[in-house]
């Protein structure tokens, strides 16, 4: 992926996260009245996040995880409460903030919380990566060269969302309806399945790696799609 493209959308990721929309992504992680737009996404989210859960082993003890893109940290106090070493890592600094505040102080021991960017080599190596709704804002070659990236550095499995280019989705996207203007989201980028498992299946650094589990879910405006990989 051009690293000019990606510190570039990194960068607007950074500034709705970190400045434009924090207060409203604070309140669709938390049990607070919104709007009914976003009690689908935070359904839907709730959902995704339990699915991607399933697919990693129950006890995690002695595992080490990489949860790319943590935001307020609900996935990586899962992955402590299963006895995982996790590595929490996002670009909005004010939304780690609030991870830390939230995590109890028998899982704080378990979380390392970063805030840069989910490639960085320093993070460095794993058992497993979760990357919920992270790379949902790039195009197929760069999710592949993302996903390569963390590859090299990860033992096990990888999981991760993506949009898929489904009509509803289509529609929505071209609507701008998801959110309202004033704290929208950068875009979304629907991907054809078919045209990323290509692309995963062509990158070089992917190549002792296999699709293994997925499953999509549907609540309102949130349409994402998870994929698990594997090492063989």
């Amino acid at each position: 992926m051009s690293e000019t493209a990606y510190n570039a959308r990194r960068d607007q990721l950074e500034t709705y996260f970190d400045r434009t929309a924090a207060k409203a992504w604070l309140r669709l992680t938390t049990d607070a009245p919104v709007s009914r737009i976003r009690q689908t996404v935070r359904a839907g989210r709730e959902s995704m996040r339990a699915q991607l859960q399933s697919w990693l082993p129950a006890d995690l003890v002695g595992r080490r995880i990489l949860d790319a893109g943590c935001g307020t940290g609900a996935f990586s106090m899962e992955l402590a409460r299963r006895g995982a070493d996790v590595v929490a890592v996002d670009v909005a600094g004010s939304l780690v903030d609030v991870a830390q505040e939230r995590t109890p102080s028998e899982l704080a021991c378990r979380i390392d919380y970063v805030v840069g960017d989910m490639l960085s080599p320093e993070l460095g190596p794993f058992d497993h990566v979760v990357a919920m709704d992270s790379l949902i804002h790039y195009e197929p070659e760069q999710i592949s060269t993302a996903l390569a990236e963390l590859a090299q550095r990860t033992k096990q499995s990888i999981v991760f969302t993506y949009a898929p280019a489904t009509p509803a989705l289509r529609i929505m996207h071209a609507a701008g309806r998801a959110f309202p203007r004033s704290d929208r989201a950068p875009a979304i980028v629907p991907i054809s399945p078919p045209r990323l498992r290509r692309e995963i299946n062509s990158h070089p650094c992917l190549a002792g790696w296999k699709f293994a589990r997925d499953g999509r879910i549907k609540a309102g405006f949130y349409i994402s799609h998870g994929q698990e990989l594997s090492c063989e």
